[in-house]
């Protein structure tokens, strides 16, 4: 029976060290379900739990497809800022879901060191909030949806968005969809109506139908909190 996992060496832009971390087979990957912030559900082993590969090393961590783009001085401000309160460890193992809360605060603690795109920093928030729904902490969930907020905004206004993963489209959407979770329903309704204004709509049919049921659902939920509360 082939292994779900499998082990991966990886050599750190950093401090130039072979590590080795898991990853999860493609064809092992069974989602059962997605909420409506693309938060997925598994059957089985989860793949975003290794989607970050921490250097054993020098405590260096990031996203798979960004872990080898750096810049010349980033190696210098890792060497200086992170590795000296690195608490060497190994994430090279099967991970938990404890495990990966680290792994992406790790690399959200680079991003920041290295002043790394906001689109970056929002997609490393998004997805500590959803693991954090994973346990059930609707705190900590909420303070990473607004981290997550605040990085997309700023990343809309200031970046030029061509992620493969979250185009400028999905953003928009996410950043409706996220406001609604956190009962920011004005917000809500005008970023999901930025998507079903945007030039480039009609070429995303599931995001403009996603974005029309939950535009309806913000505003219905806002019409409610006004009635429930019609000082407020």
């Amino acid at each position: 029976m082939i292994e779900e996992l499998y082990e991966r060496t990886i050599r750190c832009p950093i401090c130039n060290r072979d590590f080795v971390t898991k990853k999860l087979r493609t064809s092992a990957i069974r989602i059962s379900k997605r909420d409506q912030d693309f938060c997925p559900y598994y059957d089985g082993e989860n793949p975003l739990f290794y989607g970050v590969f921490v250097c054993i090393h020098c405590g260096y961590a990031a996203f798979e497809k960004s872990f080898s783009k750096k810049k010349p001085d980033d190696k210098k401000r890792v060497i200086d800022i992170i590795t000296p309160r690195w608490n060497s460890r190994s994430f090279g193992g099967k991970r938990s879901l404890d495990d990966a809360i680290e792994t992406y605060k790790l690399a959200l603690l680079c991003c920041n060191v290295l002043e790394g795109k906001n689109s970056e920093i929002g997609k490393v928030c998004l997805r500590l909030s959803w693991f954090y729904r994973y346990k059930g902490d609707v705190e900590k969930e909420r303070k990473f949806i607004f981290f997550t907020i605040n990085s997309f905004e700023k990343a809309f206004t200031g970046e030029r968005i061509n992620s493969d993963e979250y185009d400028e489209i999905a953003i928009l959407y996410l950043l409706g969809e996220l406001n609604r979770r956190v009962d920011n329903y004005n917000k809500s309704i005008m970023w999901f109506d930025k998507v079903l204004s945007h030039p480039q709509i009609k070429s995303k049919r599931h995001i403009e139908i996603k974005t029309r049921e939950q535009w309806g659902l913000a505003r219905a939920q806002h019409k409610a909190m006004k009635k429930a509360n019609p000082g407020a």
